[in-house]
This record gives C-alpha cells, structure tokens and sequence, in this order.
C-alpha cells in the first residue's frame, strides 16, 4: 500500500497552522485523554485508518484501556464513560456531522455544566481540528499501522 500524496513530497508548511493549532490545544488545560477520545471518535466517524492507528495508540499510551476504546463508537449503550465525556461526545458528533437537526440546545447546556465558554470554544476546535486531520490522511491515502506514539510530539 503506497499514500496518494507522502508528507515528505509536498511542502510541510502547508502543515504549519495546523500543528501550531495542535500545540495550542495540548497547552489549553483541557484533558489530554478526552482531547484523545474526542480525535478516536472523530476517526471513527470519518474512516480514517491512519487517525484511527494514531489516537488509539495515544489514547492506550495515556492509561485509556482497550475496553473504553473499542467501544467509543457505542458509548451511548455503555456504563464506561461519564457524564462529562457524555456530554463532549454527543457535541463530538454533532460538529463532525455538521447536521443541525442533531444540534440541539441541550448539547450546549450539557457542556456548560462542566466548561466555561472559552473551554467549550477550545473543545469545539479540537473537534475541527481532527475532522481537517482525517480529511487530508483520507484524501492523501495516508498508510495506516505504523504509527509510533508521540511520533509528532
């Protein structure tokens, strides 16, 4: 399996205001392991092989166990995530989906239980963030499996 488009045939500047995005979110305060689950949610969504390879990774390699992670995509069937992560999956989804019926008030008054707004605001560009990140591994066929944790650290 060979990518479509290699990070090292195209100018990595093209890259430069998405890592600098990525920085600020992992200095904002906002949990490193939901930033994670956040991203592994986003991957399922998306179909990104190679997301998907990279935050399971990150997500294990921060004490998340296997059984949270493979069951992210049911969590709303599960006992394994609390009510914040709840909360902040449910608005996951409905940014990725970009589908107003499905964004409805009670999303944002979840969050406001457990953020302010300038963290709901970091929360909603994690989220953008990672949705931009698996269109471009999608559409550069980026080869998933070889990820090594902190590979981009």
């Amino acid at each position: 399996m060979k990518a479509r488009i290699a990070q090292n045939e195209i100018d990595n500047s093209i890259f430069a205001g998405l890592i600098k995005t990525d920085g600020i979110l992992y200095r904002s305060g906002i949990d490193h392991k939901l930033l994670e689950l956040i991203k592994l949610r986003v991957a399922q969504i998306n179909s990104c092989a190679y997301c998907l390879d990279m935050h399971y990774k990150e997500a294990e390699h921060l004490g998340e166990t296997p059984q949270r992670l493979y069951s992210l995509s049911a969590w709303r069937e599960t006992p394994y995530y609390s009510e914040l992560e709840q909360a902040v999956l449910a608005y996951t989804e409905a940014i990725t989906n970009v589908n107003r019926a499905h964004f409805e008030p009670e999303l944002m008054a979840a969050l406001e239980k457990y953020f302010n707004k300038d963290q709901i605001a970091l929360i909603t560009l994690a989220i953008s963030q990672i949705n931009t990140w698996t269109r471009l591994n999608i559409a550069f066929g980026t080869v998933p499996g070889g990820y090594v944790v902190g590979q981009y650290a």
